[in-house]
């Protein structure tokens, strides 16, 4: 018998009363944990199986994946279903997760950032492309990849007077290198320093970074690619409701 906090990524309905769940969990990684009874009208984890919620649980590991025995509820994020803007941008953080950790792959500094993460998302009202950009950047950076921004990523040249930034070399490349990636894109001063900052900035300071709509569309473009061509994946599709929030 096993305990950890997870917090719940996805579910899916497995026959007529039960779940399937995605859980991310602090000591184990990612699991796929069997809810049985879950859809019951009386069953006592409803609460803890849905989208989001934050449990402390008691497991038990089958053959084929792990079984709920008990759960106590520690955080449900409510606060987030009562936006939509919370919704897709909450469900854009658990599908980064989803899909680019392996099954029992631990990584505690993310279950953390998913984590704290979530608990400010509950009480945004706005910035919310900014404030996701940022969680973005730390998010990448603690699965290994951090943007490769004081010099060019490819002859560490420091010259940042022109540049451009490259998602498959996975940093910045100078005005000498811009011929070694033909698919890299332009860096202007705002754009740069625009990435900096979110990248050190704490998710609860966000506020303090001032960015144009579009040179924060324009970062948020460029660090999805960075993210998709890190975690080899063609597109995530929660990535098409932020498009559609941004463009209203």
């Amino acid at each position: 018998m096993l305990r950890t906090e997870g917090i719940v990524l996805k579910e899916m309905r497995y026959k007529d009363t039960s779940k399937i769940l995605s859980i991310y969990t602090k000591k184990y990684g990612k699991i796929t944990a069997m809810a049985r009874g879950a859809y019951r009208p009386k069953s006592k984890i409803i609460a803890n199986t849905q989208l989001f919620s934050y449990n402390e649980y008691q497991l038990y590991k089958g053959r084929n994946f792990y079984y709920i025995n008990q759960a106590d509820i520690i955080d449900s994020f409510y606060d987030i279903r009562e936006r939509i803007e919370r919704v897709v941008y909450g469900q854009y953080m658990l599908e980064l997760i989803e899909k680019s950790m392996e099954e029992g792959q631990e990584n505690p500094k993310l279950f953390m950032l998913l984590l704290k993460g979530l608990k400010i998302l509950s009480n945004m009202d706005g910035d919310y492309l900014k404030f996701i950009i940022a969680y973005e950047l730390k998010f990448i950076s603690f699965l290994g990849y951090r943007p490769f921004l004081n010099r060019c990523v490819l002859c560490g040249n420091e010259d940042i007077n022109n540049i451009r930034y490259s998602p498959k070399e996975g940093g910045i490349i100078c005005y000498k290198c811009f011929s070694l990636d033909s698919s890299s894109i332009y860096l202007n001063d705002s754009l740069y320093k625009g990435i900096n900052e979110l990248l050190y900035i704490p998710l609860d300071k966000i506020h303090r970074v001032q960015l144009s709509a579009e040179n924060l569309k324009r970062i948020h473009e460029i660090i999805v690619e960075h993210i998709l061509y890190n975690i080899d994946r063609n597109k995530l599709n929660t990535l098409n409701f932020i498009q559609a929030l941004e463009s209203t």
